[in-house]
């Protein structure tokens, strides 16, 4: 009888296999036993589609919270298309205001859907849900919807009083905590941290200069570097000084950018030198750039993980006596386009770098900078 329970379980763990290059497949097994047929299909479909990793990643992170969550409210897998009832369920069991729970215990997500929940991992902090969650979730909920030819009730005019109505009743949400940018007074900290020849710094050491020096590429972008997107340019010409190395990078398909746009940054001098120090010294020709290095020092063939980008940076802060807790990958984007700032370097060059496509949201880290030391905040 359990072979043959475990047996569609086992049949969505193959098929999930299948897209593994843009899943944490860490959860495979968590993910198999979840997610229903048709949920695997879909993600199959979104991936074969063309769907951006990231974006395929936060869908499928979301899918198996509402599944989760959808068994320990009702004991039944999601029904697609979803009753504007379990919507508004959802609301409110994730929007509540912490002071009336005090004097009505069934205010809010119910004790047993809260156990259910914190017990599997799907739920850690304590307290209502942040709206940009809920508001997140419940647009990736309407995205699966509407790719599973179904129309919902997301934009019901009842559906979205209901939420303004609970972040009202519940004014003290939990504020996000942006992370720290990591300006060149910081980077230099961490790479203070990774001088010697070992494979680990000199890896770690190349990864953190060309995340930087590229214009604050993301995670993942650094995460899926390969050789053949990297092209040898020629020396820069430097008055009294040997000329310096230059490389670019064709960054292919990123966030905001097609695969058929050839966008280009570059790196010149020190992070060039760094990159090639490190593939010379783990003998990386062709593939994967950055890769895992095993405990016995061997380099891996196979990419790191977006993750452990964020987990080298917060393992060089910690290194380097800074709170790890403060920073995170993001904050290379941040911060270079903080430090350009910090150089005068005009927004449209910078930006040129950082690949921006957004004036208002690079231009924020620029007054961010600059209002500090403008002549506004120094009237006294």
């Amino acid at each position: 009888m359990t072979s043959v329970i475990r047996e569609p379980i086992h049949r969505r763990g193959q098929q999930l296999d299948t897209i593994a290059a843009v899943l944490p497949m860490e959860r495979r097994d968590k993910l198999a036993e979840l997610l229903t047929d048709q949920d695997v299909e879909t993600l199959r479909h979104l991936f074969n589609e063309g769907m951006g990793a990231n974006t395929l990643r936060a869908l499928t992170s979301d899918l198996a919270y509402l599944e989760a969550w959808g068994l320990a409210a009702t004991g039944k897998s999601l029904p697609w298309p979803v009753p504007e009832a379990l919507l508004s369920k959802f609301v409110d069991h994730h929007l509540w205001d912490p002071q009336q729970r005090e004097t009505d215990p069934g205010h809010g997500m119910p004790v047993d859907v809260d156990e259910n929940l914190r017990s599997r991992g799907f739920l850690k902090s304590v307290g209502p849900h942040a709206p940009s969650t809920v508001r997140r979730r419940l647009a990736n909920w309407s995205t699966l919807t509407k790719w599973r030819g179904f129309d919902g009730a997301f934009a019901s005019p009842a559906l979205k009083s209901a939420i303004r109505l609970a972040i009202r009743a519940a004014p003290r949400q939990r504020l996000h905590k942006r992370a720290k940018a990591v300006t060149g007074d910081v980077l230099a900290k961490l790479l203070a941290t990774c001088t010697s020849d070992s494979l680990c710094d000199l890896r770690d050491r190349a990864m953190l200069m060309v995340a930087f020096a590229s214009g604050g590429r993301r995670r993942s972008e650094i995460a899926g570097l390969r050789i053949g997107q990297l092209s040898v340019e020629a020396p820069i010409d430097v008055p009294d000084d040997p000329p310096l190395p230059s490389l670019a990078i064709h960054l292919g398909r990123t966030k905001t950018a097609s695969g058929e746009q050839d966008h280009v940054v570059y790196l010149t001098g020190r992070p060039v030198e760094a990159l090639n120090a490190w593939m010379a010294a783990a003998k990386i020709e062709s593939g994967s750039v950055f890769r895992g290095i095993a405990r016995w020092g061997t380099v891996s063939e196979r990419e790191i993980d977006p993750q452990s980008v964020n987990a080298i940076l917060k393992q060089r802060a910690e290194m380097a006596g800074l709170d790890a807790g403060e920073f995170s990958a993001h904050g290379l984007r941040s911060g270079y386009l903080t430090e350009a700032a910090n150089r005068g370097i005009p927004l449209p060059e910078s930006m040129e770098q950082s690949r921006h496509h957004s004036v208002q949201q690079a231009s924020s880290y620029y007054n961010n900078a600059t209002r500090r030391s403008g002549r506004a905040a120094r009237m006294l």
